[in-house]
């Protein structure tokens, strides 16, 4: 682990440079590559996005969709709803997802909230479209308990998905989850602030991970001596549908930054978009937003979410990460009016995507599809940046078209 007072040095050192880089005719502030900077090892790009939260009218979208594609698994198909994020996803080097809910059987029964149930298919269609492990730790694990936990695990592995956050045996929970990565072993710790009154079993305290500082720590230490290079923490924190982080998350985030040598923390849970900032060196992305979900109650916040995408770049010993972030939006197909017809022009299916790509081809949108997407991109925008992160070079992977 590198110490932080060396981390802190070399990541003023770094904020210093990029002040310099910065160019009077765009304003934007280059990567270190691009300033001329010479890495000493490899290199890697990280993708980690929000909540994948199955609710029932996604179930049913699926249900249409393999009407219409004839393919699926059991009646299924999650392709077309996520098809939108794959051009980015699958591009990472390490793509990390958050599975929030447990996974049943492939014809059901399914459940929403509050003791979610969800089709295993999601977990084929996560790997398909680039995603290499999945965080597991959220308030939703131990909704079904104990066999929750076995089938939600069984479906990962069937998937080729890695995962870690939750555990079928205390020999599998302590062992870390460790990917190379381009010659890199980059470890992921995943760990939620509680269970919805669920509580784990006396018998099992491997069975889900809680979140505790010292905990946490430990694991990095783990984590370091299997091998780990670089260690990156999904955590399940926050207040649900609040844009601003609490005070537990600021006060958790400032202790992990200063106090482990975690590399990089990205956050879940609020179901909306919360900022990014920069602590100490450290990359904090207080709260990704949802990747994929359909709340009842649809506020126009809870489809928006977001991508974070993050270069490492060895220096000096060290790892030099930036930031950068792809805003997404889930579409949602407006409710009939009285008389049974849905408005013109209107979205007609549930469907992830890319703003900016979206707005940039621009095929068959309508006016208010557009101001709505572009809403959506700069809404997102605002929020991540309000703790100061443009200081520290976040920016988007692509503008916001004109």
């Amino acid at each position: 682990m590198i110490p932080r007072p060396l981390r802190r040095s070399l990541a003023a050192r770094a904020a210093a440079l990029a002040v310099l880089a910065t160019t009077a005719a765009c304003g934007l502030v280059h990567d270190d590559t691009a300033r001329g900077a010479r890495p000493d090892g490899p290199g890697f790009s990280v993708a980690a996005a929000g909540d994948i939260l199955i609710h029932p009218q996604l179930v049913e979208q699926a249900r249409k969709d393999a009407k219409t594609t004839g393919k699926g698994d059991h009646g299924l198909d999650f392709g077309p709803m996520m098809r939108g994020v794959r051009p980015v996803i699958s591009k990472a080097d390490l793509a990390v997802c958050h599975f929030e809910a447990v996974a049943g059987k492939p014809g059901g029964p399914f459940e929403g909230f509050p003791d979610f149930q969800v089709p295993p298919q999601i977990a084929t269609t996560a790997k398909a479209i680039g995603y290499d492990t999945c965080s597991t730790a959220s308030n939703h694990t131990l909704d079904h308990g104990y066999r929750g936990v076995v089938a939600t695990l069984g479906a990962l592995d069937k998937a080729g998905l890695g995962h870690t956050g939750s555990a079928r045996s205390a020999g599998e929970a302590a062992k870390p989850l460790i990917t190379e990565v381009k010659g890199v072993k980059v470890a992921q710790l995943s760990y939620a602030f509680g269970f919805n009154g669920n509580e784990i079993p006396a018998g099992k305290p491997w069975l889900a991970n809680r979140t505790a500082f010292k905990d946490i720590a430990a694991a990095e230490r783990r984590a370091r001596k299997a091998g780990a290079e670089v260690v990156i923490l999904s955590i399940h924190w926050g207040r649900e549908y609040q844009s601003d982080p609490s005070r537990g998350q600021l006060s958790l985030a400032r202790r992990l930054a200063r106090e482990t040598g975690i590399d990089l923390i990205v956050g879940h849970h609020a179901h909306v978009v919360q900022p990014m900032e920069k602590v100490d060196g450290t990359w904090i992305a207080y709260g990704l937003g949802n990747q994929i979900a359909r709340h009842d109650v649809p506020t126009g916040l809870t489809e928006e979410g977001v991508i974070g995408w993050f270069d490492f770049t060895r220096r000096g010993g060290s790892w030099a990460v930036s930031a950068r972030y792809v805003p997404t939006l889930v579409t949602v197909p407006p409710a009939p009016d009285d008389d049974g017809r849905s408005p013109e022009r209107a979205e007609r299916e549930h469907r992830l995507i890319d703003v900016a790509a979206r707005l940039r081809t621009g095929d068959g949108l309508s006016a208010g599809q557009r101001a709505r997407y572009r809403l959506a991109f700069e809404r997102t925008e605002g929020t991540l940046l309000n703790r100061g992160a443009a200081r520290d070079g976040l920016r988007p992977l692509e503008a916001l078209p004109d």
